[in-house]
């Protein structure tokens, strides 16, 4: 059994838009590439064919990936947040002190960190 991640109800959606983006358009647009591919013909030397059921079987094991991050997907609840010290969903000001500026970031799981976005891991 995997281990219990928590997510953010952001970080948490970003998965399930992917999930139900691969499931419902991008599968189906593999399903079109591969019938595309039948059509030219002779199977064991098309490369096309073979190249749309290599990205069906990456596309399925992604699926499959997300599948069971979702299962094991813990939200966690804001409202429960300790706000007296730092940890997941604190907003932090750093200040740079060669430039005087300050940054914010969220403190965010490991999985849902990026600089860009202002998120920090834990």
């Amino acid at each position: 059994m995997a281990a219990e991640q928590k997510y953010t109800k952001e970080g948490f959606k970003k998965l399930q838009d992917e999930y139900d983006y691969l499931t419902k358009i991008r599968m189906e647009e593999i399903k079109i590439a591969i019938a595309e591919a039948r059509s030219f013909g002779d199977l064991s030397e098309n490369a096309e064919y073979d190249a749309a059921r290599e990205a069906q079987g990456l596309l399925e094991m992604r699926i499959a990936k997300l599948e069971q991050t979702l299962t094991n997907a813990r939200v966690i609840d804001e409202s429960k947040i300790d706000k007296s010290k730092v940890q997941i969903l604190s907003k932090v000001t750093l200040l740079n002190h060669n430039n005087n500026r300050q940054v914010v970031y969220t403190i965010v799981a490991e999985h849902e960190a990026n600089r860009r976005e202002g998120k920090l891991a834990i």
